[in-house]
This record gives C-alpha cells, structure tokens and sequence, in this order.
C-alpha cells in the first residue's frame, strides 16, 4: 500500500480494533448511537468501562461516530 492509499484518522484503528474485540465496526457504531446523549470523553470513558475498550480504539470510534453524525 502507497503512502497515498493508508487510510488515514480514527478509521486507521478500525482493523486493530475488529481483531482485539472481536466485533465489526458497525457493531461498535451501532452501539454508540444508543448512549448519543453523552459528550465525546463521556462516551470514550463509556466504552472503556462496559467494554474494556482502550484509550485511543474508543476515542477513534467516538470521533468517527461524532464526525459521521455531523454529516448526516
């Protein structure tokens, strides 16, 4: 893979974290989309606590959902 074509962002994390947690992306997203009334660190801290998620994997999901959610 070219350094053009690296996903780049909080999608970068996303093959790491579908092998750590064993759950796709979409399982994750669809997740957050039920506690969507919490601010973004309360999310992360969401993840970390009910899912044994890691810093930086629930942050990159976080802000991918909040990013999505904007353009929606």
């Amino acid at each position: 893979m070219s350094e053009d074509t690296k996903t780049k962002g909080p999608a970068s994390y996303f093959p790491s974290i579908e092998k750590n947690y064993g759950h796709p992306i979409k399982h994750w997203l669809d997740l957050l989309k039920t506690v969507g009334d919490k601010k973004h660190m309360e999310m992360v801290a969401w993840l970390k606590a009910e899912h044994k998620m890691g810093h930086g994997h629930a942050n990159a999901l976080v802000a991918y959902h909040l990013a999505a959610a904007k353009k929606a």
